[in-house]
């Protein structure tokens, strides 16, 4: 049998179209942040990359690049690619198995897993943190609180620079359901996990005020009921991962510090059901991740379920076209379909339009807003908040972003 360096496979990675030296070029970051370094390659070689799929050796990646894309490839330049791509593990192989076990016995060891927009995206110290929170809660003005019974909260993940209104909109709303948590399970989309559907992970989150600890037990039972290889194959997907650090630093400034037990789950994209003759719900993993929660759910009567997920990604920065008045109006339109439908607590009639209009406008948070839903149950929600955010320097792409609060 031939090694699996012989027919070269590419990993899981974040790839950025990106203008590099007045060229476009693609951006290659690992999420496991392996190597602690990206490759920058011109945007021809995006091709070479979609044959790196494990199928083909160097003869037929020359081959099948000559006869598909008409390209021709100097001699050794495919060598010298593939060597650096290995270099830095972006290949799936026994280098990159043997690194990826070595950083999750190395992620196990720290106190807890690194803060990775601390002092960039909000302030690192607390003191600091706790000025900016207060200042964005008392921008907003007087909100209705939702009473503490109430057990699900849709957040943002979106940086606060652009989400803060509607972050403070939504956690004023769900200060007294924060306050009265005794355990928070959060599912946040896994943005690098692709269709990784749920992704665990043994340690816990921190905040500047402090560690926010993982319920073992919990993480455990999750594990044995969805199978210990399939939720811990990306565990390291958490360190790169940023839409459960956002919200879980809001959950803790609302409890003014205070820890509680939390069960942080990334779940992966629901775009492969998209054709199927069957809801998200009623795949067999996710059946079981969603009885083991409404299990969780009963015996923990105290427990507060936080879906964290944008809306609408449309435009040249997500490899659209430029967002004009009317595309604005259309997407402003769908969002406020989508809204209605899961402030009714109406998970699958949520999911028919992700599937009527093939999730068109890229909503990022369709699988922790459907499945958090279908988890908690008959509920109903009120709005928190909606805002329209410009995602490129030449306001032709955006993306938008609501809350709800559910009492």
């Amino acid at each position: 049998m031939p090694s699996i360096s012989a027919f070269p496979k590419l990993r899981p990675l974040n790839i950025q179209a990106i203008h590099h030296q007045g060229s476009p070029a693609l951006l290659l970051q690992d999420p496991f942040q392996l190597a602690g370094q990206y490759i920058i390659l011109p945007q021809v070689y995006g091709p070479v990359l979609y044959l790196l799929d494990g199928t083909r050796d160097l003869a037929a990646l020359e081959r099948d690049l000559r006869q598909q894309f008409g390209l021709g490839v100097e001699a050794g330049a495919l060598e010298a690619l593939i060597a650096a791509l290995d270099q830095v593990y972006f290949l799936e192989n026994a280098r990159f198995q043997k690194a990826y076990e070595e950083a999750r016995q190395q992620y196990y060891q720290l106190p807890h897993r690194p803060m990775l927009i601390a002092g960039e995206g909000y302030p690192a110290d607390p003191d600091e943190l706790k000025a900016q929170f207060d200042a964005y809660l008392a921008a907003i003005g007087p909100v209705e609180p939702m009473p503490a019974s109430g057990r699900l909260v849709f957040s943002p993940h979106i940086d606060y620079l652009r989400g803060h209104e509607v972050y403070a909109r939504v956690w004023k709303a769900a200060s007294a359901m924060a306050r009265q948590a005794e355990l928070v399970i959060i599912l946040g989309t896994d943005h690098y996990g692709g269709y990784n559907q749920v992704t665990l992970t043994r340690q816990s989150y921190a905040t500047p005020y402090g560690i926010l600890p993982t319920d073992q037990v919990l993480v455990d039972r999750l594990a044995r009921a969805l199978g210990e290889e399939r939720v811990f194959a990306g565990e390291l997907y958490h360190l790169g991962e940023h839409s459960l650090e956002l919200v879980l630093v809001w959950l803790h400034h609302m409890r003014e510090g205070a820890p509680v037990p939390t069960l942080p789950i990334l779940v992966g994209s629901l775009l492969p059901f998209l054709d199927a003759p069957h809801p998200p719900a009623a795949d067999p993993t996710l059946a079981r991740l969603l009885s083991e929660l409404r299990v969780i759910l009963q015996e923990r009567p105290n427990t507060l379920v936080v879906a964290s997920g944008d809306l609408a990604h449309v435009g040249p920065a997500f490899d659209g076209d430029p967002v004009d008045a009317a595309k604005l109006a259309e997407i402003r339109r769908l969002d406020e379909e989508m809204l209605g439908l899961l402030a009714a607590g109406d998970a699958e009639g949520f999911w028919r339009v992700i599937q009527r209009v093939r999730d068109a406008n890229n909503v990022c948070g369709v699988a922790p807003f459907y499945l958090s839903l279908k988890a908690v149950g008959a509920v109903e929600g009120a709005r928190a908040g909606y805002a329209v955010c410009p995602a490129d320097e030449h306001q032709t792409s955006v993306v938008t972003v609501g809350g709800l609060v559910f009492g």
